[in-house]
Protein backbone atom coordinates (compact mmCIF):
# COMPACT_ATOMS: atom_id res chain seq x y z
CA UNK A 1 0.00 0.00 0.00
CA UNK A 2 0.97 3.85 -0.69
CA UNK A 3 0.96 6.66 1.24
CA UNK A 4 -1.55 8.31 -1.40
CA UNK A 5 -3.85 5.26 -1.04
CA UNK A 6 -4.56 5.78 2.67
CA UNK A 7 -3.89 9.50 3.17
CA UNK A 8 -6.88 11.97 4.55
CA UNK A 9 -7.16 14.05 1.15
CA UNK A 10 -7.34 17.92 1.25
CA UNK A 11 -11.03 18.67 1.72
CA UNK A 12 -11.47 16.35 4.66
CA UNK A 13 -8.62 17.40 6.52
CA UNK A 14 -8.79 20.67 9.39
CA UNK A 15 -6.02 23.57 8.08
CA UNK A 16 -4.79 26.52 9.79
CA UNK A 17 -3.39 29.26 7.31
CA UNK A 18 0.24 30.69 8.72
CA UNK A 19 -0.90 34.46 9.91
CA UNK A 20 -3.60 33.12 12.08
CA UNK A 21 -3.28 33.03 15.53
CA UNK A 22 -2.24 30.45 18.20
CA UNK A 23 -5.35 31.27 19.58
CA UNK A 24 -6.95 30.47 16.46
CA UNK A 25 -5.40 27.45 16.35
CA UNK A 26 -5.60 25.80 19.47
CA UNK A 27 -9.70 26.28 19.38
CA UNK A 28 -9.62 24.08 16.23
CA UNK A 29 -7.59 21.32 17.93
CA UNK A 30 -9.45 21.23 20.88
CA UNK A 31 -13.05 21.65 18.70
CA UNK A 32 -11.94 18.87 17.19
CA UNK A 33 -9.70 17.01 19.26
CA UNK A 34 -7.22 16.31 17.29
CA UNK A 35 -2.61 16.65 17.94
CA UNK A 36 -1.67 18.49 14.85
CA UNK A 37 -2.83 21.12 12.10
CA UNK A 38 -0.82 21.33 8.76
CA UNK A 39 0.18 25.03 8.41
CA UNK A 40 -0.67 26.26 4.58
CA UNK A 41 0.24 29.76 3.38
CA UNK A 42 -2.97 29.73 0.64
CA UNK A 43 -2.48 25.97 -1.17
CA UNK A 44 1.43 25.84 -0.03
CA UNK A 45 2.26 23.31 2.76
CA UNK A 46 4.74 25.59 5.14
CA UNK A 47 4.41 22.99 8.21
CA UNK A 48 2.48 21.71 11.46
CA UNK A 49 1.12 23.44 14.35
CA UNK A 50 0.93 20.69 17.55
CA UNK A 51 -0.94 21.06 20.62
CA UNK A 52 2.54 20.21 22.17
CA UNK A 53 4.27 22.65 20.24
CA UNK A 54 2.00 25.67 20.95
CA UNK A 55 2.49 24.85 24.86
CA UNK A 56 5.98 24.27 24.41
CA UNK A 57 6.61 27.76 23.26
CA UNK A 58 4.18 29.47 25.92
CA UNK A 59 6.54 27.98 28.94
CA UNK A 60 9.78 29.81 27.18
CA UNK A 61 7.56 33.27 26.01
CA UNK A 62 7.45 34.41 29.70
CA UNK A 63 3.71 36.14 28.67
CA UNK A 64 0.37 35.64 29.94
CA UNK A 65 -1.21 32.99 28.53
CA UNK A 66 -3.99 34.84 26.73
CA UNK A 67 -1.05 37.31 25.22
CA UNK A 68 1.22 34.44 24.08
CA UNK A 69 -1.93 33.24 22.18
CA UNK A 70 -3.41 36.16 20.56
CA UNK A 71 -0.56 37.54 19.12
CA UNK A 72 2.05 34.76 18.34
CA UNK A 73 1.17 34.01 14.56
CA UNK A 74 0.75 29.92 13.41
CA UNK A 75 3.85 30.57 11.30
CA UNK A 76 6.14 31.10 14.48
CA UNK A 77 5.91 27.77 15.95
CA UNK A 78 5.25 25.53 12.82
CA UNK A 79 7.59 22.36 12.42
CA UNK A 80 8.14 19.96 10.05
CA UNK A 81 8.45 22.86 7.08
CA UNK A 82 10.73 20.45 5.34
CA UNK A 83 9.13 16.86 6.36
CA UNK A 84 6.40 15.92 4.40
CA UNK A 85 5.24 12.94 1.61
CA UNK A 86 4.72 12.98 -1.85
CA UNK A 87 2.18 9.88 -1.93
CA UNK A 88 4.29 7.33 -3.80
CA UNK A 89 6.28 5.95 -0.51
CA UNK A 90 5.58 2.95 1.03
CA UNK A 91 3.14 3.11 3.75
CA UNK A 92 5.29 1.21 6.11
CA UNK A 93 8.20 3.97 5.88
CA UNK A 94 6.10 6.42 7.71
CA UNK A 95 5.72 4.47 10.89
CA UNK A 96 8.85 5.53 12.48
CA UNK A 97 8.73 8.90 11.33
CA UNK A 98 5.15 9.42 12.85
CA UNK A 99 6.07 7.34 16.24
CA UNK A 100 6.81 10.80 17.35
CA UNK A 101 4.69 12.96 16.12
CA UNK A 102 0.91 13.13 15.14
CA UNK A 103 1.08 13.62 10.97
CA UNK A 104 2.96 13.95 8.09
CA UNK A 105 1.48 16.07 5.07
CA UNK A 106 1.50 14.79 1.44
CA UNK A 107 2.46 17.22 -1.07
CA UNK A 108 2.69 17.56 -4.48
CA UNK A 109 5.90 18.45 -6.58
CA UNK A 110 4.99 22.50 -6.61
CA UNK A 111 4.20 21.95 -2.60
CA UNK A 112 0.72 22.64 -2.70
CA UNK A 113 -1.11 20.67 0.25
CA UNK A 114 -2.61 17.49 -1.15
CA UNK A 115 -4.10 15.42 2.31
CA UNK A 116 -2.37 14.32 5.55
CA UNK A 117 -1.46 10.60 6.99
CA UNK A 118 -1.73 10.38 10.68
CA UNK A 119 -0.27 7.99 13.51
CA UNK A 120 -3.35 6.34 13.52
CA UNK A 121 -3.83 5.62 9.80
CA UNK A 122 -0.37 3.89 9.62
CA UNK A 123 -1.15 1.58 12.81
CA UNK A 124 -4.66 0.65 11.03
CA UNK A 125 -2.86 -0.40 8.50
CA UNK A 126 -0.59 -2.41 10.07
CA UNK A 127 -3.77 -4.32 11.81
CA UNK A 128 -5.19 -4.49 8.77
CA UNK A 129 -1.88 -6.27 7.47
CA UNK A 130 -1.62 -8.91 10.40
CA UNK A 131 -5.57 -9.44 10.47
CA UNK A 132 -5.70 -8.22 13.31
CA UNK A 133 -9.82 -8.11 13.60
CA UNK A 134 -10.45 -11.23 11.79
CA UNK A 135 -11.08 -14.07 13.73
CA UNK A 136 -8.45 -17.34 12.20
CA UNK A 137 -5.79 -19.16 13.60
CA UNK A 138 -2.33 -17.05 13.76
CA UNK A 139 0.62 -20.03 12.99
CA UNK A 140 4.17 -18.37 14.02
CA UNK A 141 7.14 -20.75 12.06
CA UNK A 142 10.57 -20.69 11.20
CA UNK A 143 12.07 -21.52 7.71
CA UNK A 144 15.63 -22.17 6.09
CA UNK A 145 16.24 -18.79 4.22
CA UNK A 146 16.19 -20.85 0.49
CA UNK A 147 14.78 -19.54 -2.78
CA UNK A 148 11.22 -20.56 -3.45
CA UNK A 149 10.32 -20.69 0.45
CA UNK A 150 7.60 -18.69 0.19
CA UNK A 151 6.18 -20.55 -3.29
CA UNK A 152 6.04 -23.59 -1.50
CA UNK A 153 4.30 -22.11 1.16
CA UNK A 154 1.70 -21.06 -1.13
CA UNK A 155 1.36 -24.38 -2.77
CA UNK A 156 1.20 -26.34 0.52
CA UNK A 157 -1.87 -24.04 1.53
CA UNK A 158 -3.96 -23.98 -1.82
CA UNK A 159 -3.18 -27.69 -1.50
CA UNK A 160 -5.34 -27.64 1.86
CA UNK A 161 -7.79 -25.02 0.24
CA UNK A 162 -6.42 -22.33 3.49
CA UNK A 163 -8.20 -19.14 3.13
CA UNK A 164 -4.83 -16.89 3.93
CA UNK A 165 -5.83 -14.01 5.95
CA UNK A 166 -2.75 -12.41 6.20
CA UNK A 167 1.23 -13.41 5.92
CA UNK A 168 3.89 -11.44 7.34
CA UNK A 169 8.10 -12.20 7.84
CA UNK A 170 10.36 -11.21 9.55
CA UNK A 171 14.61 -11.71 9.29
CA UNK A 172 15.98 -14.03 12.22
CA UNK A 173 19.35 -13.23 13.47
CA UNK A 174 20.55 -15.53 11.53
CA UNK A 175 20.35 -14.68 8.11
CA UNK A 176 19.82 -18.18 7.28
CA UNK A 177 16.59 -18.10 8.88
CA UNK A 178 12.92 -16.10 8.36
CA UNK A 179 10.30 -16.15 10.52
CA UNK A 180 6.70 -16.15 8.98
CA UNK A 181 3.05 -15.06 10.72
CA UNK A 182 0.51 -16.48 8.80
CA UNK A 183 -3.06 -16.02 9.78
CA UNK A 184 -5.45 -18.52 8.45
CA UNK A 185 -9.09 -19.29 8.53
CA UNK A 186 -10.32 -21.74 11.16
CA UNK A 187 -10.66 -25.39 9.76
CA UNK A 188 -10.77 -28.82 10.93
CA UNK A 189 -7.54 -29.55 8.97
CA UNK A 190 -5.05 -27.36 10.78
CA UNK A 191 -3.37 -29.84 12.28
CA UNK A 192 -3.35 -31.37 9.05
CA UNK A 193 -2.18 -28.50 7.24
CA UNK A 194 1.06 -27.93 10.27
CA UNK A 195 2.24 -31.06 9.69
CA UNK A 196 2.29 -30.97 5.95
CA UNK A 197 4.58 -27.67 6.78
CA UNK A 198 7.09 -29.73 8.87
CA UNK A 199 7.34 -32.43 6.86
CA UNK A 200 8.39 -29.41 4.48
CA UNK A 201 11.29 -27.98 6.57
CA UNK A 202 8.76 -25.29 8.20
CA UNK A 203 9.52 -25.59 12.15
CA UNK A 204 6.11 -24.53 14.05
CA UNK A 205 6.57 -22.25 17.11
CA UNK A 206 3.31 -21.35 18.07
CA UNK A 207 -0.34 -21.65 16.88
CA UNK A 208 -2.96 -19.57 18.10
CA UNK A 209 -6.39 -19.22 17.89
CA UNK A 210 -7.67 -14.97 17.37
CA UNK A 211 -11.34 -14.55 18.26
Amino acid sequence: MFVKNMMIPKHECFTVQHNQTLKQALTQLEEHQIDGLPVLNGAKYVGVVTRYGIYENFFKSNQQRDDFLSTTTVNEVATHHDDFLEGGEVFEKTLLELKDFPLLAVVDSSGNFLGVVTRSDVLSAFESAFGVHRPGVRIAFTSVETEGRIARLSEIAHHFHEHIISLVTFDETDKLVRRIVMKVEKKDNIDKFTKKLEEHGFRILNIQEDE
